[in-house]
């Protein structure tokens, strides 16, 4: 065989193998069900029971309790809401999840005033290897704007208003004097103080409760490093790009010709 001919076969087959790649790493990373999971955080609603598309799925949930990560394929559902032990629904919403995604999904504000709804977010479990990461949720209905900080200083969140969930804050682990005090103010009402945030977790803070009787639920959860070797969003996710790629190309490397070819051809490509 000729070296052109050669050549033009091994591109024919490197590219196949590249389309391959991609859809193997799609196949292994990507992902069609959501996980998701549920936190009471209504002052006034009594201990409830969560039905998804007529299924009971959640039982005798309390003020204050949140569930584990329940599996779900992606796509819209019912969601009925019913004090523990009740056939009839007080609340009914539907839900869209995304594939791939981790969902915290709350329900919010008083039940006696007609805005008890369903608001759902995005979870991302993953850090930094050796980093904690946290933020904090206002999910009291009454309470005003406020702001989270170090006790007499730095603010690390501010201006977070009901229902509002900040951003994730990365931080050193250690234990924090913090505080929730109402916006643009030195007045606290709440002290988080002795605060300890353990390394590879991820935290959520949420005040709930009315303004006269503000407590919070704090949520950690085991933290997936993210690989040092990839580049980081803002948000702390990681790019994906193939890492079969490197391989196939190795299948090569007897022809120097060939290898610098592919490798300025191919090298981005994932």
């Amino acid at each position: 065989m000729s070296l052109k001919k050669w050549l033009m076969s091994s591109l024919a087959m490197l590219l196949m193998l590249s389309m391959f790649a991609g859809t193997a790493f799609a196949d292994n990373h990507g992902d069609d069900n959501a996980m998701v999971r549920i936190l009471h955080a209504s002052p006034d609603a009594p201990a409830v029971d969560i039905y998804v598309n007529g299924d009971l799925t959640v039982e005798d949930a309390a003020f204050k309790d949140i569930t584990g990560y329940l599996e779900l394929p992606a796509g819209e559902y019912d969601i009925a809401i019913h004090a523990a032990g009740d056939d009839e629904a007080v609340y009914e919403q539907s839900l869209a999840v995304d594939g791939g995604v981790h969902y915290t999904v709350a329900a919010v504000d008083f039940l006696d005033g007609g805005d008890f709804r369903l608001e759902a977010f995005a979870d991302d479990n993953t850090v930094d290897e050796g980093m904690t990461k946290v933020r904090v949720g206002h999910m009291s209905p009454d309470a005003p704007a406020v702001d989270v900080g170090l006790v007499g200083g730095d603010s690390l969140f501010e201006g977070a208003e009901f229902f509002a969930v900040t951003d994730y804050l990365e931080l050193d682990p250690d234990t924090y004097d913090l505080e929730i005090r109402a916006a643009g103010t030195e007045d606290a009402v709440l002290d988080l103080s002795g605060t300890t945030l353990e390394a590879d977790t991820v935290y959520s803070v949420y005040a709930v409760g009315a303004l006269d009787d503000l407590e919070v639920v704090v949520v950690a959860d085991e933290a997936h490093a993210m690989p040092g070797d990839m580049p980081q969003t803002g948000m702390g996710g990681a790019s994906q790009s193939s890492t079969m790629l490197p391989l196939y190309l190795s299948l090569f490397a007897g022809a120097a010709v060939m290898f610098v070819l592919i490798r300025r051809r191919y090298a981005f490509q994932g």
